[in-house]
């Protein structure tokens, strides 16, 4: 009996010693899992609470944010995302998508999202209550850019803006945030 627990013991530490370690790399176009809960520190975002639809049709603010997770360019974006969702909470229907299923497919109206994706990541529209895109830009947008587009198309106030470090760490407890 000893014999057999000493054995189990052995297979388990020499398993342990052969699993190499998750890594996640923030400047790299692998995909490591869920950018937002990975580099944000917010997997919440994903999926969205409402769809596109839904927005649309209650007269909402809707910010949609393409993205993929095998991205470096996302991956950078993702503390952007998790920081409009802090500014803006239930003001806006904020709405991270993933592109994979848009790609290679027609759009099928201004509910669709695949409507507002002009094939590059990360791309932010900023659709307002009256379902006119308020806001439509691509790459590494400018936080304070996005906030004066749902400011146009809330007719909110913008909240106190923080600049984010996107180029340094990436994980929840060290994202730094800086007054800008």
């Amino acid at each position: 009996m000893g014999c057999l627990l000493v054995r189990a013991l052995s297979l388990l530490a020499a398993l342990l010693l052969v699993v190499t370690p998750a890594q996640a790399v923030l400047n790299d176009d692998r995909y490591d899992g869920n950018i937002y809960a990975l580099y944000a520190g917010n997997g919440s975002l994903v999926p969205p609470a409402n769809p596109l639809s839904e927005a649309l049709d209650q007269g909402r603010t809707a910010v949609i944010v393409y993205y993929l997770d095998d991205s470096a360019v996302s991956k950078r974006f993702a503390p952007v995302v998790s920081e409009l969702q802090r500014l803006w909470g239930r003001n806006i229907d904020l709405l991270p998508l993933t592109v994979d299923p848009l790609q290679g497919r027609e759009a099928t109206g201004p509910t669709d999202p695949a409507s507002y994706w002009h094939g590059l990541i990360p791309q932010v529209v900023v659709i307002g209550p009256d379902g006119r895109v308020m806001f439509d830009q691509e790459g590494q947008v400018p936080l304070n850019e996005i906030n004066a587009g749902i400011s146009e198309a809330t007719g909110l106030p913008a909240p106190e803006l923080p600049s984010l470090d996107q180029e340094g760490s990436f994980n929840e407890v060290n994202i730094e945030v800086t007054s800008g």
